[in-house]
């Protein structure tokens, strides 16, 4: 994995873990998104639900490369995503290294994590 992004997103892991405790993994942080995408609040989910916010992040994170579109939202405020371009065959740490530059690129955008110049 590059170096320089494992390093940044460390960062701002380590941000994220002080609003939310301990223990912010990939996976938690794409929870995180899918709820902030969903845009209603916090509530218990379901199961199912849960596996559909990571689906909804997933999109968002990767809508500004180009490889998502939003299509619309149902009747329950659910976003829904259509595929514009293939996504790359990535392996697993390739996946990851996309998955952890997307984060960065989208707490950045949003202004809650800023990130010093590492220069």
């Amino acid at each position: 994995m590059d170096y320089d992004i494992e390093l940044r997103f460390q960062k701002l892991k380590g941000k994220l873990e002080e609003q939310f405790g301990e223990d912010m993994d990939v996976q938690a942080i794409l929870f995180l998104i899918g709820v902030d995408a969903l845009g209603a609040g916090y509530r218990k989910f379901n199961k199912q639900e849960k596996t559909d916010l990571l689906h909804v992040a997933v999109c968002t994170l990767l809508e500004p490369a180009g490889y998502y579109e939003l299509e619309k939202r149902d009747e329950d405020g659910w976003p829904h995503f259509k595929l514009i371009k293939p996504l790359p065959n990535l392996n697993d740490r390739e996946q990851q290294h996309l998955i952890k530059e997307a984060m960065l690129d989208f707490f950045t955008a949003n202004g809650i994590y800023e990130e010093e110049n590492l220069n």
